[in-house]
C-alpha cells in the first residue's frame, strides 16, 4: 500500500468522521421542537399509548421541525419501547436529545391547578376532572361515593368543603383517590391547631365554618372587607337561635342564581337550604368558600347587629341594624331604589 494511498485513506476517514460527528451533534443538539415558537407544547400521553400515537400527536400539532432526525434519535435511545404516560412540556427550541430523554425518563411536568369561584359540585367536577387523566366521570363518582367521602370525614353533600381554592402543582396521571388524598392533606394544613381552636370557640366544626363561610361569601362577594362584619351578624343570629334569613340560600334552594330581588313567595320554598324557614345552618355549603371567607368567619367582627340589607346607594355594602324598626327603615329605602330602577326580580 503506497504512502499516498494511506494519506488519502486517512484523510477521507477524517473527513467522514468529522462529517458524521457534526451531523450527530446537529441531530442531538440542534433545536427541533417548537422551533421559532414562543410557547411550550403540552404533550399528553395516556396510559397504554403507543409510540405511533405519540408521533401522531406531535405531527398533528406541528411540534417537530425535522421528523427524520427525531425518529432516528428516538429509536437510537429506545423511546418506542419506553413510552411513559404523563404530561410533558416540550419547550421552544428544544433539541431532540432533550425531548427524547425527557420522554423516556418519564420526567413529566405537573398541572398547575387553580380553582376558585365554584358554586356547585358539578362545577367542581367539570373544572377539575377535565384537567386530569382520571376525567370528569371518575371524579364525579368519587365525590358521590359515601364510603370514600366518609374516609375524609365528610358526606356527599359536604365533601366540596374539603377543596380549598388555591393553586396546586399536581401530576396529570395522579389517580382519583390520590388526588383526593392531596386535597385532604391541604385541608388539614389549613385547619391547624390555631384555626381549630377558633372554630371551637365559636361552637362550630370546620365543616360548619365552611358552610357559614359559603353563605358569607355569597352574601358579600364583591366587598371582601365587609365579610367579617357579615359573619359577625350571622353568628349573632345563630347564638340567638334566630333563622339566618340569608337570601343566597333561597337562590341556592331555587337553583336560580340570577335572581336580583327575592320575592315573598320565593321565601316559602320547601328546602333544607331555606334559612328563612329553618333555623341553624343548612346541610351543606352553597358554594366552595375561599380562604378569605373562611378566615372572615374565624376572625369575625364582634358587634351587636342582627339585621342587614343592601344599602340603598347600591354600593355593594350593607346597612346594619340592631333593631327591627331600624332594619325596616333601611329595607324601605332599598326597596324604593329597586322600584325606581324597575328591578323586579
Amino acid at each position: 500500500m503506497s504512502r499516498n494511498f494511506k494519506v488519502g485513506f486517512f484523510l477521507v476517514l477524517a473527513i467522514l468522521t468529522t462529517t458524521f460527528t457534526f451531523y450527530f451533534w446537529q441531530l442531538v443538539k440542534t433545536p427541533n421542537f417548537q422551533v421559532n415558537k414562543k410557547t411550550s407544547f403540552a404533550l399528553y400521553i395516556p396510559e397504554g399509548a403507543t409510540y405511533d400515537q405519540v408521533l401522531d400527536s406531535l405531527n398533528r400539532n406541528d411540534v417537530v421541525a425535522d421528523q427524520i432526525s427525531f425518529r432516528f434519535l428516538a429509536k437510537f435511545l429506545d423511546l418506542p419501547e419506553n413510552i411513559k404516560p404523563g404530561r410533558y412540556l416540550l419547550k421552544p427550541d428544544m433539541s431532540n436529545y432533550e425531548a427524547v430523554k425527557k420522554l423516556t425518563s418519564g420526567d413529566q411536568d405537573p398541572v398547575k391547578l387553580t380553582f376558585n369561584n365554584i358554586r356547585l359540585k358539578q362545577d367542581l367536577v367539570s373544572r377539575i376532572g377535565s384537567r386530569f387523566a382520571f376525567g370528569e366521570e371518575n371524579f364525579g363518582k368519587a365525590l358521590s361515593d359515601p364510603t370514600l367521602c366518609a374516609k375524609y370525614g365528610f358526606d356527599t353533600t359536604t365533601i366540596i368543603s374539603m377543596f380549598l381554592p388555591n393553586t396546586y402543582d399536581i401530576f396529570w396521571t395522579t389517580g382519583t383517590e390520590k388526588f383526593m388524598d392531596r386535597m385532604h392533606s391541604e385541608y388539614q394544613k389549613f385547619w391547624n391547631p390555631t384555626r381549630m381552636a377558633k372554630a371551637d370557640s365559636l361552637g362550630l366544626t370546620p365543616i360548619q365554618v365552611s358552610i357559614l363561610a359559603s353563605i358569607v361569601e355569597e352574601e358579600q362577594a364583591r366587598k371582601v372587607d365587609e365579610r367579617p362584619m357579615v359573619a359577625g351578624l350571622y353568628l349573632n343570629r345563630l347564638k340567638a337561635g334566630m333563622p339566618l334569613q340569608a337570601d343566597p340560600t333561597i337562590k341556592f334552594a331555587l337553583q336560580d342564581f340570577a335572581i336580583k330581588r327575592i320575592l315573598n313567595d320565593q321565601l316559602r320554598v320547601r328546602s333544607p337550604y331555606n334559612t328563612y324557614v329553618n333555623t341553624g345552618l343548612p346541610p351543606g355549603p352553597i358554594r366552595i368558600a375561599d380562604l378569605n371567607s373562611l378566615n372572615a368567619v374565624l376572625d369575625y367582627k364582634d358587634h351587636e347587629y342582627i339585621y342587614m340589607c343592601a344599602k340603598s346607594d347600591l354600593s355593594g355594602y350593607h346597612a346594619f341594624a340592631k333593631t327591627y324598626a331600624e332594619h325596616l327603615k333601611n329595607a324601605r329605602e332599598y326597596q324604593t331604589e329597586l322600584n325606581r330602577l324597575k328591578i323586579m326580580k
